[in-house]
Parts: C-alpha cells; structure tokens; sequence
C-alpha cells in the first residue's frame, strides 16, 4: 500500500512539474514596425509593453529595419522564425511582398497579425485597422477643405508608393473628393516616411504648384516634414498641412500656424490593442474567423468581417483648442 501511494505521490510529482513550465511559458510576441526611430511606432511599442504587463506572462520584441522597405522587413520576420517566437504583430511596407515569409511563419505554429497597414489575407490570420478606412480617407480632405471655404489646390504627401494603409486611405479620399466643392487635389508624392526626403518632396510641391493651399500627409513623419518645409518658406498660414500626425511633434506647428488641425488614433492603443490579439490567437483564447468578437482588453473587441479585419477606434481631430492636453502623452 505505501508503494502504492509513493508511486501516486511521484507521479502525481511529475505531472505538477510537467505542467507548471506550460501554464508559466512566456509568450514572445514580436511588434514589428515599419522602421525604427519612428515616434508613432515607439509610442505603439509603449502600447505594447503596457499590455505585456497587464497579461503577465509575454514578452515584447519591438523590431523593424532601419529603413521603410519590405526587403528589411522579410530579414527581421526571418530572424523571428529562428528565434521562435510565438507571435509577430506587424505593420507592413508591402501588403504582398511579405507574404511568403509569414506564411512560413505561420506553417511553424507562430500567430500572426498586421495592424496600421496590412498585409493581404493570406499572409495573416487578422488585420487590425487603427480606424474605418473610408472615415480616415474622409477626414483627410475634409481637415484640408474645412479651411478652404472658397477651394483651392492640394497635393498629398504619402509614405512609400506601396504602403497599404496609406494607398486605402488616398483612395477612399478620392472617392469623396467630390463632396469639397473646389478642392482639387493636383498631385501625390512620396517621402518614403525619411524626414529628408518628405521635406524635400513638400519643397517641390511648392515651387510645382504656386497656387497651393493644402498639403495632406497621412503619415507622421511626413506630416512634420511639410509643415517645417512651410514654415523655412515662410508660407505658414498660406499653405496647411495637415492629415496624420502625433500631438507632441506637431504641437510647435499648430501654434506657428504651419498646421490648423490634424487627426490622428492613439498609436499606444494600437500598440495595446495588436498585442493582446495576438495574444489571445497564440493561446488558443480565440479563433480569427469572420463574425468573430475577439477581446481587446481596454479597448474592446474587434468584430471581423469577412476578411478578417476589424477596425479599433475613429480618428480624433486636434487643433489649438486642445493640442497641449494632448502633447506631452504621445
């Protein structure tokens, strides 16, 4: 009978000791942004981090190339696969040109999801949009026309020809341009999201077109860029440049008048929000499938539709009634 019990006693040991690494297993869940040093993607990676320690047991690996190209982005996402990690949450330089290597990742067991901009269907098990597109797209012009009561000439500066939220954006822009009576958008540039090379895009856009009342950047540092091309031109006041940017690096511009509004999501909701749906993917908590709810934590839930995307939150406006509430958070 004791030997009995001792063998209970042991076994009963060794399935305590067998469980308790699986149950304590931290989960390694990869952020990988377009580019590091990238105030947006650094703010999304705060996002992050606050929900790795609401979670408990994961890791974050914030990681991106050091420049905009879906080449850097397949290098990290490789070395990811190496390492083994469990989730990658990406967004992406090239909805297309990544697929291959996540779908290598996800054929050896590792979640993945895109957020910001997305990768197509077949590269992820969900996208997570930071806002409807159409309403982003709309509030775009609209943040330019509502200053041009009379119309006038726009231009919009863009990150990389292949940026899928910002190509999605532009043209739900397009399809509503219609309703600005007197807004003509005259041309679409890209800087690439490199601080040099948007300025220098938002310089051309101003000596091309004399008329110009309006420069729309869907892109942080882009934002920024032409709004400081604006103002070394002395044409603050005479040409806003608005669109998307951050409350703590447009905070100067709205006050010089470079920019009168702009819109942007919280990037460390973002950050939050892709990390615990990768989360729950990883640990079988929910099942990426059109229909489904799939929590967020503080922000919600998602509902896909039946592409497996969802979007988490409307774009809010900021202007000089309420950027310094705003500018020392993100």
């Amino acid at each position: 009978m004791k030997l009995l019990k001792s063998l209970l006693a042991a076994t009963a040991v060794a399935a305590i000791a067998m469980a308790s690494p699986a149950q304590a297993e931290t989960k390694r869940i990869a952020l990988v942004v377009k580019a590091l040093g990238i105030g947006f993607f650094e703010a999304a990676a705060k996002g992050a981090e606050e929900a790795a320690k609401e979670l408990g047991d994961v890791e974050v690996i914030y990681t991106g190339p050091t420049d905009t190209t879906a080449e850097g982005q397949i290098e990290v996402i490789n070395a990811l696969i190496a390492q083994k990690v469990d989730a990658i949450a990406i967004s992406a330089n090239d909805q297309d040109a990544l697929v291959p290597a996540l779908k290598k990742a996800m054929q050896r067991g590792i979640t993945v999801v895109s957020w910001d901009s997305g990768v197509a269907p077949e590269g992820r098990q969900l996208h997570l949009n930071p806002s409807s597109n159409p309403l982003i797209g709309n509030m775009i012009i609209k943040l330019a026309a509502d200053h041009l009561p009379d119309g006038g000439d726009v231009a919009v500066l863009s990150a990389s020809a292949t940026a899928t939220n910002q190509n999605i954006w532009i043209e739900e822009m397009n399809k509503v341009k219609g309703n600005y009576p007197g807004i003509n958008v005259v041309a679409t540039v890209y800087g690439d999201d490199l601080a040099d090379k948007s300025y220098r895009e938002a310089q051309g856009l101003m000596q091309t077109y004399p008329n110009l009342k309006a420069i729309i950047a869907p892109t942080s540092v882009g934002i920024v860029a032409a709004a400081q091309a604006v103002t070394d031109a002395e044409k603050a006041g005479e040409i806003n440049v608005t669109g998307l940017g951050l409350p703590s690096e447009m905070a100067g511009h709205i006050k010089s008048g470079a920019s009168k509004s702009f819109a942007i999501w919280n990037p460390i909701d973002l950050g939050y929000s892709a990390t615990v749906l990768a989360y729950n993917l990883a640990t079988g908590r929910a099942e990426a499938k059109p229909g489904a709810e799939i929590e967020m934590g503080r922000m919600g839930s998602l509902t896909l539709n039946d592409s497996n995307e969802g979007a988490m939150a409307d774009p809010f406006v900021y202007d000089s009634s309420n950027i310094d509430d705003f500018k020392d958070i993100f």
